[in-house]
């Protein structure tokens, strides 16, 4: 199949005419038009085979998680996210794998009223790139920088699923269906980051651990967090686990949960406790520098390190 058929098929129908875009899929570049009083809040993630996701990993869900990764970097930050572009590398033009692929892409991208408005696709080992732009009011974005000492800190979700089931499949053993779930299909937390502006004074997605992501709020906000390992919460199966093992890992230094982890000064909490977002408060933030864990007698445990490419 030529590459500009391929698009055609596959990719044409996964640009509903969203808000803004003036030209979309189709010529050299589109044509955007961002509202009165927003700004453009842009994020851009690639996932290679191999690193990111096992080669005979679903394409549906490939379709769903390469947009969520992206949709959680938008919620992290309070925006809304508006329109993306895709960059497909492929070692062939494989029909049912493109078809199921844009089925996973499309489902969430309607849902969450996103325009695909273009991209490029290539030969080559699989892999995939995808930008998103979202929109937040001027001055309203969450960031990384504003956590201060005596601000509690939150999770949405639980922690730990993701990284169970990865363990799982490394280790080729039968992986729980619902922790699969988890690892290929994560639900990026929009309406939860939409909801914290104004309440959050710092927040962050969960892709790369616990430890390591809050470990980037403080570096960013020039401060410490103390973390009570007892309360971040997790699933049965990975409270299981806990018990069985030991290994406090998969929860506080697994990635791939695309959880919110967020911060909230104290005249804020009522604010918080009204706005419905469902979340679990797990320590606080204090002067100095680093992420300490500690357990219900108040020991630190051993320091835990997140996923990093370069390591």
């Amino acid at each position: 199949m030529a590459e500009f058929e391929l698009i055609a098929r596959h990719f044409s129908a996964l640009a509903p005419g969203g808000a803004g875009v003036r030209l979309g899929v189709g010529d050299d570049a589109a044509i955007l038009e961002a509202p009165a009083h927003r700004q453009l809040v842009m994020t851009l993630d690639t996932l290679v085979s191999g690193r990111h996701f096992f080669p005979d990993t679903d394409p549906e869900n490939l379709g769903h998680k390469a947009l969520a990764v992206n949709l959680s970097d938008l919620a992290a930050m309070g925006a809304e996210p508006a329109w993306a572009l895709l960059s497909l590398t492929l070692p062939e033009a494989d029909e049912a794998w493109l078809s199921a692929f844009a089925v996973g892409f499309r489902e969430l991208a309607l849902r969450h009223g996103v325009a695909l408005v273009g991209g490029d696709t290539c030969r080559g080992p699989l892999s995939i790139a995808l930008q998103l732009t979202g929109l937040v009011e001027p001055g309203r974005a969450l960031l990384r920088s504003g956590a201060r000492p005596g601000d509690r800190i939150f999770v949405t979700g639980t922690l730990g699923d993701a990284a169970l089931a990865l363990e799982g499949l490394l280790h080729s053993r039968k992986v729980d269906g619902a922790l699969l779930r988890r690892l290929e299909r994560p639900e990026p937390r929009l309406a939860e980051g939409r909801a914290l502006v104004g309440i959050a004074s710092a927040c962050i997605d969960i892709s790369d651990g616990l430890v390591a992501d809050l470990g980037h709020i403080c570096e960013r906000s020039g401060c410490a967090a103390v973390v009570q390992a007892a309360r971040v919460p997790r699933s049965a199966a990975v409270e299981a686990d806990l018990q069985e093992r030991g290994d406090w890992r998969p929860l506080l230094a697994g990635g791939d949960d695309y959880e919110l982890c967020f911060t909230v000064p104290r005249q804020n909490i009522k604010a918080l406790e009204s706005s419905g977002v469902r979340c679990t408060a797990i320590g606080e933030i204090r002067a100095g520098s680093g992420v300490k864990v500690v357990d219900e007698s108040g020991r630190e445990l051993p320091s835990m390190h997140g996923y990093d490419h370069f390591a």
